[in-house]
Parts: structure tokens; sequence; C-alpha cells
């Protein structure tokens, strides 16, 4: 499994790859806004602001150069949304591309969910390197033969073409949701997956397009006494019955399906009751869940808020096991992060295969890993400037305040246009794809 050896500080983090333009100035269409691995991490998916899916395969590894590991490259692009206009509401449709998730693989073909902020769209990702030839009632080129011009019977046959990758729409789940889209999760049971929005979760089947479920509703009667709204939601990895969301307060409700239709009652509430001496302007606003995501075994469940990742032991709800603080340093400049928006940015955060080490992203292109066993975090780049085959990443430091070190980074000189908020682990290896602005970075364990 992954991090075996120990995972976040044991492993030497190299440079493998980088997908993208090296142009700083960016299309907004170009920006990636989602990343994920499918469950044998031969695949690698990004979506982005334009509505564009592409797809990364992993090359198969050189048994002859076990040293040179196996690289991703393109698979497949294709356009899942495009930009709509709700007349009813005279409101615009983006196409960004919200989520991705693989279903598990059952045939030749994969099968993939994408989601902008109202359509949901089912993917069908197959390869064909054959074609029919010899038709009776038409042409090679597609022209109808004449029926009387036909004297004789050819049997088709099946010739061998260069390979081609097809992305086909199977289904289209859309009028579920009022609001904006922000999670889709996958049950276990593969037949049925949730798409939860700001107020609303539901449930649907994936054979079923024309209705779903509505599982939680947390819109109140009169809007004016809306407190807090769901950011993120996720079935649990083995129990189908069991779905989590979070809230814009901090809290993490699991709800169980089995005690009735609709969930608006939890089964559980987890929350970590705030320090009064760290209560200020802020203090509602960092505290804002922006993605939660159960450990593998199904044991634990990982939250991130704007300042730290929190680990949690499903059979205790009133504190965390774990708190890591990912960016303590930028508790001072909160009103700078305020007044630019950048208080705002929605973080995630990814598991390693088996669950001992977490990572997500911060400024400046850094991101950390966060060993669990031992308690130790280490904070690494994506950028230009480490691009060499193979180079070791160097652990980097921020200095908050007072004399700075040789090789610390002052707080003050931080990026905050330079961000990562999109991560993904491979499933089985020390492989992650971390996505800056525009670009896909791949590293992977250093082999000696």
């Amino acid at each position: 499994m992954a991090g075996a050896g120990g995972g976040g500080n044991d492993v030497q983090w190299c440079f493998s790859q980088v997908k993208g333009a090296i142009d700083d100035d960016v299309a907004e269409a170009d920006i990636i806004s989602t990343v994920e691995f499918n469950h044998s991490g031969e695949l690698l998916a990004t979506g982005d602001k334009g509505g564009r899916v592409v797809i990364f395969q992993q090359e198969t590894e050189n048994k002859s150069q076990p040293q040179c590991r196996s690289e991703y490259n393109v698979y497949s692009t294709f356009q899942s949304h495009e930009p709509e206009f709700d007349y009813l509401k005279s409101l615009e449709i983006e196409e960004k591309i919200n989520k991705i998730r693989w279903l598990p693989q059952k045939n030749a073909a994969q099968f993939l969910l994408s989601t902008n902020d109202k359509t949901i769209k089912l993917w069908k990702i197959s390869e064909r390197d054959k074609r029919p030839e010899g038709y009776n009632l038409k042409e090679e080129d597609g022209r109808y033969r004449d029926a009387a011009t036909i004297t004789t019977l050819r049997v088709p046959v099946f010739r061998p073409m260069d390979l081609m990758v097809e992305a086909s729409p199977r289904r289209v789940f859309a009028n579920g949701h009022t609001y904006h889209i922000n999670s889709i999760s996958v049950n276990s049971d593969n037949e049925t997956y949730l798409s939860a929005d700001d107020l609303r979760i539901n449930m649907w089947h994936l054979e079923i397009t024309d209705r779903s479920f509505n599982i939680v509703d947390i819109k109140p009667a009169n809007m004016e006494e809306l407190t807090e709204v769901i950011t993120a939601a996720e079935f649990h990895p083995h129990q189908c019955n069991t779905f989590v969301y979070s809230s814009s307060k901090g809290t993490i409700r699991l709800c169980d399906m089995r005690a009735s239709a609709l969930c608006d009652k939890h089964s559980k509430l987890f929350e970590e009751p705030e320090d009064p001496s760290n209560r200020s302007f802020f203090s509602e606003i960092i505290s804002s869940i922006s993605d939660v995501k159960f450990s593998h075994n199904g044991r634990y469940m990982m939250t991130r808020d704007y300042l730290s990742v929190k680990i949690w032991d499903l059979n205790m709800e009133n504190r965390p096991v774990e708190t890591y603080q990912v960016h303590e340093y930028l508790r001072s400049k909160l009103c700078s992060l305020y007044e630019n928006d950048c208080i705002f940015d929605k973080f995630e955060c990814c598991w390693n295969g088996n669950d001992s080490v977490v990572m997500t992203g911060s400024y400046n292109n850094f991101f950390r890993m966060l060993d669990r066993s031992q308690q130790r975090d280490v904070t690494l780049e994506a950028s230009r400037e480490s691009c060499k085959p193979r180079q070791v990443l160097k652990p980097r430091r921020v200095c908050a305040g007072g004399k700075r070190k040789k090789d610390e980074i002052s707080v003050d000189s931080l990026d905050f246009n330079k961000k990562i908020l999109h991560t993904a682990w491979h499933p089985q290896e020390n492989i992650i794809a971390v996505a800056t602005t525009n670009n896909l970075y791949i590293f992977q364990e250093k082999v000696n």
C-alpha cells in the first residue's frame, strides 16, 4: 500500500512531470478546478473552468529500467459541460467542472461522473482498435448503395485500426438542484450516488435521470433565518446507509438512511468547542469546513477548514483525535486575506493509500504532508524551479516573525495568487498529483 514505508517524511519526494502551459498569462478557462485518481490509480482526471475533462493514463513500467518510473500521458480530452443560461432566473450557469468521481471498473470501459453548478453527467470512456468493413447496404465512406445493384451478400469483418479513445455521455442528471452543487459521492453499493448543494442533498440512481430523492434539506421557511450552508458531503466507503455532510459553521453531521428517508435529524454531530481566547471577527469564516473525506478503512474522517486539518474518530463526537495547523502563520494576516477574498478559498485534502499520511494545499504553491504515525509534517513546493527529472523536493519553511533564517521565507513575501486547492494521492503508490493554477504537477517517491 502507499506510504507503507512510513509515508510523508520518510519518503523523499521527487519531481516527475508537469502538465500545462508555462505562460504567466493564464486564461481563466485553463484553471484546474478538480483532480481525481481512479480506483486503480492507472487513470488521473482533471477538470477545468472551461468545462473540459483531461484524462491521463499511467504508462506501463519498463521492467528492464525499474528506476524509470511510469509516467502519465494524455489519454483522452473532452468537453464535459458548456456554458448555459437559466432563462427563468436570468442567471448564467458557468461550465466550470466542480467535481469528478470515478465509478469502480466493471468491464473494459471506464465510467466517471462530472458536475458543474447544476448538471451532473455520467461519461463512458472506452477504447476502440477495430472497425467494421464490408457492409452490404452502404459504401466504406458511408454512402448508401442502391439495393437494386446488390447481387451478392458480404459478411462484414472487423479490421484493426489505430487505437481511439471515445468519451460518450451516457446519462445527464439535470434539474435536481436549485443552488450550486459542491459535492458528488458514489455509494459503496455502486448503484447510487449523492449530490450536495448549499442547502440540500439529493440521492440518485445511476440508471435513472428524471428523479432523485431529497435526503437532506436545511432550507429554512424564511431565508432571512438562514445561518449555515452545506459545504461538502460524502458517503461512507463501506456502509452504504451512512454519509456525512459538513457546514459553514464548522460542524459535521453523520446521517443514517435506515433511520428515516429524510435525514434532517442526524445520528451524530461532530463539533469542537471554540476556544474563547481565539475568538475574533473572522472566527466563523475560518471555521467553515471546505472539505470532508473518510479514511479508506472507514474508521476516521478528515476535515479541512481555513487554517487546519482535523482527524475525527467516528466513535468520538466532542473533539477531533488529531489537529494539524496548515498555515498558522496566516492568523495575523486574516484582515488582508479578508480584503483580497482569499479567506474564502476552499482547500481540499486527501489521504494516502493506507491512511497514515494526509495532504493538503496552501499558498505560494506550497502543499503540506502531515504524517499521522510520527506526528510530523513537511511543507513542499510545486514550482518550475524544481522541474529537473527526479529532482528531490526540499522542505520549505515560513518565518512568521523575528529574525529570518537562511532557508526560510518571510510570511510577507508569500504569493497569495499562487495557491494549491486541489490535490490527489494514488490509491496504491506514493504518487501525488498537485494542481497549481493551470499546471498539474506529478511527484513520486524517490527510488534509489
